[in-house]
Parts: C-alpha cells; structure tokens; sequence
C-alpha cells in the first residue's frame, strides 16, 4: 500500500466519482481507475461499490478512509516539521560559551534567534575558551565562543580547521571592590601602580585577557605591587567584591559586570579591547541550525582590527 493509493481513494471517496476525483487530482480518469483497482486488489477486499450516482464506501472502505486520513495527517505534520528543521527553525544545537559572555550577550542573542525559531532547543555550557575548543573539536559541542587579544593570529592558527565568526569588541574596564564607589570615571591606568591586581591564569591555546591587559601596563609603564592569579575570570569577581584586589575585566556592551558588587570604570588610556569570536567546525554552517545561527551572529560582524 503506498501513500499515493490512500490520496486517491480519499479524493474518490470525497468526490464520489472517478471523474470528479480525477479532476481535483489533475489527472486522466482511466489511471486512477487503475490505482483503485490495485489498491483493492492488494488488500483483498472491494473499497467501493459502483453506483448510478457514482461511488460509495463499502464497509472495509470506511474503515480505510477513516485509517487514511490518521495516516495521510501524521504525514503530513512529519513533512512540515522536516520543512522547519530544513529551514533551521526546529531542532537542536550545544553551544559553549565563556562565562564573561554568558552574562549578558549571549541572552541577547539567544532571545532574538529564540523569538523567529522557538522550536529550536539550544544547550549552554560554560568551559575554560581552551576546553570550549577542544570540546568542539571533539564534537561534543555545535558552536563555541570565546574572546581573544590576538583575532588574526587565533584565525591564521586555526585557518581550516575552525570557521570563524566575528561578534564584536568587547572592553576592558576597571572592577574594583565597592567601596571604591568615589573612583574618578574614567579611572586612570596608574590607579593600579602599586596595588594588587587580579589577573586570570594564562594559557597559550587562546591568548586572551591576561595578555591584553599585560599588554597594557607594559606599554604605559605600570608596575602592580602584586598579580594574583585567579583560575578564570568569574573566580575573580568574589575576590574583588570582598575587597581583596583589583582588577581590569572584559565587559560586554558595559553591561556585563552590573549584576556583581563591584564598582565598574572606564580606563584611561583605553587598555584596548578584547574580540569576541564564535567557532564552528570548518562546513558546520551546512547544518540548517547551526547556519541559521550563525547568520544571525554575523550580523554583529565589524572587519578584524588589525
């Protein structure tokens, strides 16, 4: 029994005819009446039963008619949700961000893409920017983000092996314990002459925030009285809320760092800023929701600094 049979005798039954059947169908009358015939001739059983006024239902063919028009809708509502996944706006992805964007940008993006593609379930996971690489490598993820000090170094490193979406800058700002709250803003760099500065461990894999920012304090000749290494960026926010330190934090769209106690400066001279950067595996954007995605995250895209 094939999907085309049940069409046509549920276009025969509701036509009552082979005639009328035939022309809703678009289609001559005789290999309709051919269809029909094989049809019963495969169940074993009259379908209809030829009368003046045309044709009716025996009782196997209501029954039929009744378990097409089930079938005929599962296959139909099975054929428009392939449409949605086709389209990117149904499915599912993994998507592994650093915390710092997790904060706020990444919301952002996820309730414009979420209102035009609600069927589409997006998993959050929150790895070190080396582990978000080596778990998108290994699979395990769709899409990574992270933020780097060196964009076209990162893209030249990893050119073939990783597609690379631009999403923007992303400052660096002055996080100080709260109560600093009568800090100038802008704060100058030299506040942290002499002060014990936080900064995250570095790792070659991504070089990121501590590079930026010992890039900063070289060039403006600023000598801390102590750098502590933290594990990551978020480890650092309860130590500068307790008023153990200070430190030089990303903040995207300035307003990443509202949600902690700490008090949040601009920084003058500017220390720079940080890309943000959203991986994929070379050809993922093939993948409907994967693409449909990164399409949208293009939109934030500006040309690389150099």
């Amino acid at each position: 029994m094939e999907l085309r049979q049940l069409r046509y005798f549920a276009a025969v039954v509701e036509a009552g005819s082979l005639t009328a059947a035939a022309v809703q169908l678009r289609m001559s009358q005789p290999p309709l009446s051919v269809a029909i015939a094989k049809l019963e001739a495969d169940v074993g059983v009259p379908l209809l039963v030829r009368t003046p006024r045309g044709v009716e239902p025996t009782s196997a063919g209501r029954y039929l008619l009744d378990a097409s028009s089930r079938i005929l809708s599962e296959v139909d509502e099975v054929t428009a949700a392939l449409g949605r996944f086709g389209a990117g706006v149904a499915g599912s992805l993994t998507f592994a961000a650093v915390p710092a964007l997790m904060w706020r940008r990444l919301p952002q993006l996820l309730k414009a893409h979420l209102a035009d593609a609600p069927e589409v379930e997006i998993r959050l996971v929150d790895p070190p920017p080396w582990t978000a690489i080596d778990m998108l490598q290994q699979r395990t993820v769709d899409l990574a983000a992270v933020m780097v000090a060196h964009p076209r170094r990162f893209v030249s490193r990893y050119r073939g092996t990783l597609d690379v979406v631009d999403w923007g800058s992303i400052p660096l700002v002055a996080a100080l314990p709260p109560t600093e709250v009568d800090a100038p803003d802008p704060l100058p760099l030299k506040a942290f002459d002499g002060r014990t500065l936080l900064l995250p461990r570095r790792t070659s894999a991504v070089p990121s925030l501590p590079e930026a920012v010992e890039d900063a304090l070289r060039r403006h000749g600023v000598v801390p009285s102590a750098i502590r290494t933290v594990e990551t960026i978020q480890t650092s926010l309860p130590l500068i809320e307790a008023g153990a330190a200070r430190a030089i934090l990303p903040d995207p769209d300035h307003a990443s760092l509202a949600r902690f106690d700490v008090v949040v400066r601009r920084i003058e001279p500017d220390p720079g800023t940080l890309r943000a950067l959203v991986l994929a595996r070379a050809g993922a954007a093939a993948d409907p929701v994967v693409g449909r995605l990164l399409e949208r995250i293009s939109g934030w895209a500006r040309p690389l600094p150099e």
